[in-house]
């Protein structure tokens, strides 16, 4: 635990809290934890490590919530805002609300959550955008001809150059330059200024007592266009929209939007498919780095549902004013590489089928004193790894009532690194079982760490080989340690 956080917090309340339960990590490398009072209250501290992202954070939350528009509260910040405490909006989100839904198609429930989502957002946009001081965001501060750039030659760079399909780079480029002429002259229309999220899907809106819905992780926001952020929340791929729905949603949208702003919901539907295609090239990018660079594996499952969507683009009128990216494209949905990619994926070996359960991993850290745990899922275990070969901070008395999870014994443990070199062994295992648990529709996999107490050194390879498989295969991992008596789950993820 952070001891600027419980320093905090202990300012905040005039005592230490109760309880500290870690949760799942985000995108950023900001950490989180549920913190329970004495009374049974809880809220959420967080520990950032980029002061700018936290300003403005901070600073949009403080925003947001003075038009009184869904945010958590912020409850304290720390002078130099790398940590604060903010409400705890519990712990449903409406991804997860939703998961029903994509297997089984969306209940009427359902599509009223999304409806009355999509009926904030523009409030979000407008309002928001209209007094906001953009010297307080993240660089860049607008949706510009410069960023736009940016982005396609992401998706050139990242994706694109890891297929195997063949495209002149001149043209390529001319046609990149073109698009993103366009899209910033659309940007840049008319006197208002509107808010653009910039990661606007239904991971970043959690479920306030399980029906409310509340905005998160807008930290990244600019000033921008309206239609990035629904061509971003309608084309998640992962949450599989059906067309009908999709058309329904945006015109609950549009409805809400003319109520704010008239002239910009009677333009926005004129460009709404060159933001939407844009999206589209953007998300691949992130596909193509996550994924095929940095090998998560989870990350191309969605990989030919963004292609098929961007097939739905070829014979648009948009995509005919940029002729080499036209053909590229074409190309792209008509490799061979992609067509495997589909082959494989309807074979079940990116895609988990009824028959399969995904995998889920289980890890453990435990005193050997004790025992090893036991493997309820009766496929007999998996690896059990000896701490006590590494230095143990269990002989220091100012880390006897600490564990692997506060600061001062993370930096006992990584200060000689022989923690550190422990764990370079055991991730290259690790990663190649993982991958072939996942290939081979494997549904269980055990590990287990182990040292002479079950508080110090066990408990920090636990977290971190659980962090790590997670970040790298977006499984589900479910964390125990069980002789401090804390568990955690990170739930599968995927775009």
């Amino acid at each position: 635990m952070n001891e600027s956080l419980q320093i905090l917090y202990k300012e905040t309340f005039r005592q230490a809290f109760a309880h500290c339960t870690p949760l799942t990590p985000s995108g950023s490398n900001r950490q989180y934890f549920r913190l329970e009072h004495t009374d049974g209250r809880t809220c959420i501290g967080v520990v950032g490590t980029s002061k700018a992202e936290n300003h403005a954070f901070i600073y949009l939350t403080r925003h947001f919530e003075a038009l009184h528009l869904p945010v958590p509260h912020l409850i304290a910040v720390s002078e130099d805002e790398m940590t604060y405490l903010q409400e705890d909006l519990g712990s449903c989100g409406l991804f997860d609300a939703l998961q029903d839904g994509r297997k089984t198609g969306y209940k009427p429930t359902d599509i009223e959550l999304l409806k009355e989502t999509l009926r904030l957002l523009p409030h979000f946009q407008v309002e928001g955008g209209a007094n906001i001081d953009e010297t307080q965001l993240l660089p860049p501060t607008r949706f510009d001809f410069r960023s736009i750039l940016f982005d396609l030659n992401y998706f050139k760079y990242c994706f694109l150059r890891t297929t195997d399909v063949v495209y002149d780079e001149n043209l390529l480029q001319d046609d990149f330059e073109r698009f993103a002429t366009d899209l910033a002259h659309i940007a840049t229309e008319g006197e208002h200024k509107y808010f653009l999220y910039r990661d606007f899907q239904a991971r970043n809106v959690m479920l306030r007592n399980g029906k409310e819905p509340y905005f998160i992780d807008y930290q990244s926001g600019r000033i921008g266009p309206l239609q990035y952020d629904v061509a971003s929340f309608l084309l998640q791929v992962s949450s599989k929209y059906p067309a009908p729905l999709k058309e329904e949603l945006l015109i609950t949208y549009l409805d809400e939007l003319r109520t704010l702003d008239l002239t910009a919901a009677e333009k926005f539907k004129a460009s709404f498919k060159r933001f939407s295609l844009f999206r589209l090239l953007q998300v691949l990018g992130a596909y193509g780095l996550r994924g095929r660079y940095e090998r998560k594996k989870h990350f191309l499952h969605s990989i030919p549902l963004a292609i098929d969507t961007i097939g739905e683009y070829l014979d648009s009128k948009e995509l005919m004013a940029y002729p080499h990216l036209r053909d590229t494209l074409k190309n792209l949905t008509n490799s061979a590489e992609f067509k495997s990619l589909k082959t494989v994926k309807s074979s079940g070996l990116l895609t988990n089928k009824p028959k399969d359960p995904p995998l889920e991993v289980e890890v453990y850290s435990f005193s050997f004193k004790k025992g090893i745990p036991t493997d309820q899922s009766g496929n007999g275990g998996g690896y059990v790894f000896d701490c006590r070969s590494t230095h143990n901070p269990g002989r220091f008395e100012q880390y006897r009532k600490q564990t692997g999870l506060d600061l001062p014994v993370i930096n006992f443990l990584e200060e000689d690194g022989e923690i550190l070199e422990f764990l370079d062994h055991i991730y290259p295992i690790a990663d190649h079982h993982v991958e072939r648990f996942i290939e081979r529709g494997f549904s269980h996999l055990m590990f287990c760490f182990g040292c002479t107490g079950g508080q110090h050194r066990s408990v920090y390879s636990a977290q971190h080989l659980a962090k790590h498989i997670h970040a790298k295969f977006g499984v589900c991992v479910k964390l125990t340690h069980r002789e401090i008596g804390i568990t955690q789950t990170f739930e599968t993820t995927g775009l």
